[in-house]
């Protein structure tokens, strides 16, 4: 193997759980923003006595129909499962009641931190109500768009690869030098693997398969032009995965599989462009000034515009494409 093939390392990818875990976290910033809300709507409840047919009621608290419609609302649950949710949110609605009721003893809602969490709960609710009046209803995608996006993307769709490849797990500790080298020298994945048996160097199996739809454009680039076999790391934290690929093959999507996604992300893509724009439009006109600012040469911080608040569609920060440099 020559040098310039061999392996080196690919530091802090992740082929595998990267956009695992960006989902994870956007599910997660919108649980808290739901649990904000709900702060807020109980705080707006000792000011303002609460309407509608009473469904239970907690320590004298009374719980509505129209606090339960409005979570059902959030909800969404199909049809089938109304009645299910229903009762589901029915019972999270007095644990919340209860919860709130025992915060209030203990004076939690004057916390200077959970007052602040409100304010900032509060101002993002309101900035993106206003983005939603400001834009209105964006048009969904014509067919005719949805095709145009369809044959502008072939590396997605009608040229779509399936990279299989399979790895080996082993703790970042465990990666020293001398395993560095044998991988370097290495011609197989079943070459390191009797290795770290002869020198008791523990480690897993593991296969996986990605598509060149859930992968960056410039490392599904640099994978197709790899041999078969060929040897890489990622690193991810704690543990580290030696990747050989084992078979790339082709996996077209047709225009008919593919345009309710299509069609999905054109119409968030549209509603983020409405919303920056109006941002934009705002700023044009304010008058704005910045204080504080830090001496010369350091990089201010970016504070976050409602605009990126509201958009659902903004991709992570991808730090497989940042490192795809590192792939030799």
């Amino acid at each position: 193997m020559e040098p310039e093939e061999s392996l080196k390392h690919f530091e802090n990818q992740n082929l595998a759980t990267r956009q695992g875990q960006y989902r994870h976290r956007r599910v997660l910033s919108a649980g808290l923003l739901v649990l904000a809300a709900a702060v807020l709507s109980a705080c707006g409840e000792k000011a303002e006595k609460k309407s509608g047919q009473a469904l239970a009621s907690v320590n004298g608290e009374e719980i509505t129909v129209l606090q339960l419609n409005e979570e059902l609302a959030r909800v969404n649950p199909q049809m089938a499962q109304q009645e299910a949710a229903r009762k589901q949110l029915l019972e999270a609605l007095i644990d919340r009641q209860l919860l709130q009721s025992e915060a209030a003893k203990e004076k939690i809602d004057r916390d200077p931190k959970v007052v602040q969490a409100i304010e900032r709960a509060k101002a993002t609710i309101v900035a993106q109500a206003y983005l939603q009046k400001r834009v209105g209803t964006v048009a969904r995608p014509t067919k005719a768009e949805v095709q145009a996006y369809y044959n502008q993307n072939p590396q997605f769709f009608s040229n779509r690869k399936q990279f299989d490849m399979r790895e080996l797990v082993l703790t970042t500790t465990d990666v020293t030098d001398e395993v560095k080298r044998v991988i370097d020298g290495a011609k197989s994945l079943e070459e390191v693997a009797a290795w770290l048996d002869e020198h008791k160097v523990k480690y897993g199996r593991a296969q996986l398969s990605r598509s060149t739809t859930e992968l960056p454009p410039e490392l599904s680039a640099r994978l197709q032009a790899m041999p078969k076999g060929q040897l890489f790391i990622i690193r991810e934290g704690a543990r580290s995965m030696l990747i050989s690929i084992n078979e790339i093959k082709d996996a077209p999507v047709t225009l008919e599989q593919a345009s309710g996604q299509i069609e999905q992300f054109l119409f968030n893509k549209k509603n983020k462009e409405a919303a920056e724009a109006a941002v934009k439009q705002l700023r044009s006109t304010a008058k704005i000034e910045y204080m504080n600012q830090p001496a010369a040469g350091a990089a201010p911080a970016t504070a976050a515009t409602p605009a990126a608040t509201a958009d659902k569609t903004a991709a992570p920060e991808d730090v497989t494409a940042r490192g795809v440099a590192g792939l030799k």
